[in-house]
């Protein structure tokens, strides 16, 4: 399916690996211009090679999309984006009665406040040019809370509501809001998330994995090439009269009708 989007320009947050650099695959795959953003830039610059592939150009920022100079690099690189995709790291796991107000501050802003910010600095100009896509990786713990991972559940989840307004208001100039809400992906997180519970329990890391996947009714992890390419849609022009949605991608682990 051509996608209707070569030649259109995307920032994509945190995509240096794991899903963000899956999103980034698709959509230079689509024939979308990139500018990428993370913190390793060595990693970086491995992604910018493979991403170059695809024949489209591709930026990189090199910086924590969290702060004001972060975010004026990745405007910088991009001053009238066509597609944002919303990604950051999350906090780590952590049992609440650990979180204190530092972190709980710091958790909002990476995983709340963060995507608002970049959302507000680009929706308008948009709008003004009759076309947009904006796309935000939450989580499926949104819907279905892990525990250790309640604050960035709490802080998506306030995302989430908060957008559900803002994507209706600004629909009709042709810029749609959306969320996807992985669940278990086999990406460095994921990994990290079972070695964490392995250290708790004692149990090893490979029969934590196996067991957890064997829970999803899939039967299996989730592959981020997947991930991509559904976000790629929700960036296509086949995806327009779509907005205010959250995609739930877990291999059917959230029991649920609606």
């Amino acid at each position: 399916m051509d996608l209707g989007i070569s030649g259109r320009k995307a920032i994509v947050c945190a995509s240096s690996r794991g899903l963000g650099k899956a999103c980034a695959a698709a959509l230079a795959d689509a024939g979308v211009n990139l500018v990428i953003n993370g913190r390793d830039e060595a990693q970086l610059a491995r992604t910018q090679a493979e991403l170059e592939q695809s024949g489209v150009s591709v930026s990189v920022v090199v910086a924590d999309v969290s702060t004001r100079e972060g975010q004026q690099a990745l405007f910088d690189a991009c001053p009238e984006p066509d597609i944002l995709v919303n990604n950051n790291g999350g906090p780590p796991f952590r049992d609440f009665r650990e979180v204190d107000r530092e972190a709980l501050l710091a958790g909002l802003e990476m995983n709340m406040i963060t995507p608002l910010e970049l959302i507000r600095a680009c929706v308008d100009g948009m709008g003004e040019r009759g076309w947009g896509r904006i796309v935000n990786i939450t989580s499926s713990s949104v819907v279905s809370p892990i525990p250790g991972l309640d604050l960035s559940s709490g802080a998506r989840a306030g995302l989430t509501s908060f957008l559900a307004g803002v994507s209706r208001s600004v629909a009709a100039t042709g810029v749609t809001i959306n969320q996807i809400m992985p669940g278990a992906f086999d990406t460095d997180r994921l990994r990290g998330g079972i070695e964490f519970t392995a250290k708790r329990t004692g149990k090893s890391a490979e029969e934590l994995a196996t067991a957890r996947a064997q829970g999803i009714p899939a039967r299996r992890f989730g592959q981020p090439e997947e991930f991509g390419a559904a976000c790629a849609f929700l960036c296509s022009v086949h995806a327009g009269y779509i907005t205010g949605q959250n995609l739930l991608i877990d291999g059917g682990a959230v029991n649920k009708a609606f």
